[in-house]
């Protein structure tokens, strides 16, 4: 639906303003190179770059809320708004395609929208003049101030959407994730917006320059450290598969085990940080098995005793805490086999989330995943914490609809695990179990 009804508005304000023809080219020109050049250099939208493109962002609101050009009133109104930022986003796309990178159409079809919020806010009141009236003076950059806070809420709201249809996890935690994130990049990009559109009313398009300028350079060390933290988690996924290169655990079981953590976390809530402590603790959650001298069978360390799963995860806990990670990841590893009222959350989902694909072997889907849930159900309350194992319900269900009913009321699951397999002390699989 945001694809389409950004296409739409942007296919309906070129023809606009083909048809009418360009109003002030200097300014659009300007301004829609400005957003072209942020889009080209925008970096990989990673798990901690809510605003891949700062420079983009920043001049499609200032030419949204542009209402001078050095003391001159402009004119160009909200389709020319929405076309030149259209035209300037899709050139940029262009660029990245051109290096080999894919398009990215929740961010066109956001930049698109959100100018064009920013845009039926400001040009309407402007053009008109009632701006002149009742926010003159002092109260004009505080009106372009709130208009940046509703834009940036705005934009937050598009990208849980995006999100949620894309992934399938909750919307409040999704908007919850993308509203911190304005305390960060996206409080930057809507004090330069704001800025951009005072100093070019004042100082004209030289101003474009003076202000642009270090915001590109920022974004570009905003990449470097995008491309640092990628190559970090790449070093973590390799030493994770030391225990799969060694025959200690099956292939891919440590990245299913992420993934599916991840997406358990995703729908209790974790998000930002939180969310990369459980993702690398996941990953690393079988490194103590190393230590062992014979290797478990399928290594399944959900159904060693208690006390064989404390030291593996111990030992474990005291290769991570070597590795340079944070040390929030390596207590997760270290407590995942504890007892689940005294884990943090990280470790009762890590805990839970490698017992189902310890438990589910092969058979990760239908019938045999159901008959493992239930097997987790029953341990609930004593192995693992209730809300944990229906969130996992949630996820698995949503993997394989058809096969699976939905999740039931902790409430009703007993106590006591009949197939006799205690918890387990390691981590995570995939949003797709297996």
């Amino acid at each position: 639906m945001l694809h389409t009804a950004a296409a739409l508005l942007a296919v309906a304000a070129i023809a606009a303003v083909l048809r009418r023809g360009v109003h002030e080219p200097g300014y659009a020109l300007a301004f829609g190179a400005l957003v072209a050049l942020g889009e080209s250099v925008r970096s990989g939208a990673g798990p901690g770059a809510r605003e891949p493109a700062p420079l983009g962002a920043a001049a499609a609101l200032a030419y949204a809320l542009l209402g001078e050009c050095a003391g001159r009133p402009t004119g160009h109104g909200v389709l020319q708004v929405v076309a030149v930022v259209a035209a300037g986003a899709l050139a940029g796309a262009a660029v990245q395609l051109a290096r080999g990178r894919r398009l990215v159409l929740d961010h066109v079809a956001r930049r698109v929208l959100t100018a064009a919020f920013a845009a039926a806010c400001f040009q309407p009141l402007y053009n008109s003049g009632e701006l002149d009236r009742w926010a003159s003076g002092a109260a004009y950059p505080l009106f372009l101030l709130l208009l940046t806070v509703l834009t940036a809420l705005c934009d937050a709201v598009l990208a849980a959407l995006a999100r949620r249809a894309r992934t399938g996890f909750p919307y409040g935690p999704l908007l919850r994730e993308e509203l911190r994130a304005l305390l960060g990049i996206g409080s930057a990009v809507c004090a330069t917006g704001a800025v951009i559109a005072l100093a070019v009313a004042v100082a004209g398009l030289w101003a474009l320059p003076v202000f642009c300028g270090p915001l590109l350079l920022a974004q570009l060390s905003f990449r470097r450290y995008e491309a640092v933290r990628a190559t970090y988690r790449q070093t973590i996924a390799s030493l994770a598969r030391s225990t799969e290169i060694a025959g200690y655990t099956p292939p891919g079981h440590a990245r299913r085990v992420a993934e599916l953590s991840c997406a358990v976390g995703r729908e209790m809530g974790l998000s930002g940080e939180r969310l990369t402590v459980l993702e690398y603790a996941a990953l690393m959650h079988d490194i103590g098995q190393l230590s062992l001298v014979d290797p478990v069978p399928d290594g399944a360390t959900a159904l060693l005793p208690a006390a064989q799963q404390r030291r593996i995860a111990l030992l474990g806990g005291a290769v991570v805490r070597q590795t340079g990670v944070p040390a929030e990841v390596a207590v997760v590893v270290e407590r995942q086999a504890d007892p689940y009222r005294d884990q943090p959350l990280p470790a009762r989902i890590v805990r839970t989330v490698n017992a189902y694909e310890d438990l589910s072997g092969t058979d990760a889907e239908g019938a045999g995943a159901l008959a493992v849930l239930e097997r987790l159900r029953l341990g609930a309350g004593r192995d693992y914490q209730p809300e944990v194992v229906e969130s996992l319900a949630k996820v698995v269900a949503r993997a394989f609809p058809p096969a699976l009913p939905g999740p039931r009321d902790p409430a009703r699951s007993g106590p006591e695990d009949p197939a006799g397999g205690p918890g387990t002390a390691d981590g995570p699989a995939p949003a797709h179990p297996r």
